[in-house]
């Protein structure tokens, strides 16, 4: 079964009447029924995440009976709706996205080396005895995309706007990779202390904190905030002081082009779009919410792939 992944560059662009004959073209995902698992995508807001779209693609391209709903926690009902989700005996996995990452770690009893660096998580899954585990994705996946456009990670120094889960996770698989250094900046100067403090725990020299003047001559500059969402968000970074060469990075997906990512090409500065780091991830979900031997009897992935 195949389903074509519309960009949100492209559903933006494209005529109503263009996009209904399209859908109509493509075949349904097939519909839940009593055994069908569950996985959820939690966040807030919710209407950027892309993955539920992709990780159903790809579990109706391998007939497996489960699917990923996305659904909307405000920060005050965290706590509540991840326990009644963990008490639902069919669903077996939890996506997390901002502003969760950090706080979802309350809510597993095993933490991988990744989320023990970076102090937040993005993928929870129940394991056969009923526990749940904690991990990280997001800075695999960013790093993989890096090197996937062909950008250079090791040796080079780092400007990181956002001390946030995502940011951590990002910073910790940075500094995994082999950069120079990681220079960190956030309106909370207390969080990103703390994550140069994690960071350097690891590495010693490697972090610091933004202060005007210590990274000119960065060759990576990242948003790893939410500001670029919505049209009058403020600019995370200027790009006018951004040396010639160095690249521009926005975890932002939707928009796919972010204001910033905009400013930074017409600059003549390379950019780096967010989708670049969910499409790695994509298979590490497959890899670890159908891990066979460690989740034990069940539908997995593994027999379906290629």
């Amino acid at each position: 079964m195949s389903h074509a992944i519309e960009t949100p560059a492209e559903r933006a662009s494209t005529p109503d009447g263009v996009k209904a004959a399209a859908l109509s073209s493509m075949s349904p995902l097939p519909s839940p029924s009593g055994t069908t698992r569950l996985f959820v995508h939690i966040g807030h807001p919710i209407a950027q995440v892309q993955a539920p779209r992709l990780m159903n693609r790809l579990l109706a391209e391998r007939q497996v009976d489960a699917v990923m709903v996305a659904i909307d926690v405000p920060p005050d009902r965290l706590s509540a709706t991840v326990a009644g989700l963990q008490n639902i005996a069919n669903l077996d996995g939890i996506l997390v996205t901002v502003p969760h990452k950090i706080a979802i770690c309350g809510h597993a009893q095993s933490l991988s080396p990744a989320v023990t660096l970076a102090g937040a998580a993005n993928a929870l899954r129940r394991r056969p005895d009923g526990r749940w585990e904690a991990d990280n994705f997001d800075g695999t996946g960013f790093v993989e995309g890096l090197r996937a456009a062909g950008h250079a990670v090791e040796g080079i120094d780092v400007v990181l706007v956002g001390a946030g889960g995502a940011g951590t996770a990002i910073a910790a698989s940075l500094v995994l990779a082999g950069v120079a250094r990681v220079v960190v900046r956030d309106v909370d100067t207390e969080a990103a202390q703390r994550l140069v403090d994690r960071l350097d725990r690891h590495r010693r020299g490697v972090a610091e904190r933004w202060r005007e003047g210590v990274a000119e001559q960065a060759d990576l500059w990242i948003n790893a905030t939410s500001m670029g969402m919505k049209p009058d968000d403020p600019l995370p970074l200027s790009v006018d002081a951004i040396k010639p060469g160095a690249v521009v990075a926005d975890i932002v997906m939707k928009p796919a082009e972010t204001q910033l990512l905009r400013q930074a090409a017409a600059r003549g500065l390379a950019t780096h779009a967010g989708l670049h780091m969910l499409q790695p991830q994509i298979a590490m979900y497959a890899d670890f919410f159908w891990d066979e031997p460690a989740r034990g009897p069940g539908p997995g992935l593994a027999a379906g792939r290629p």
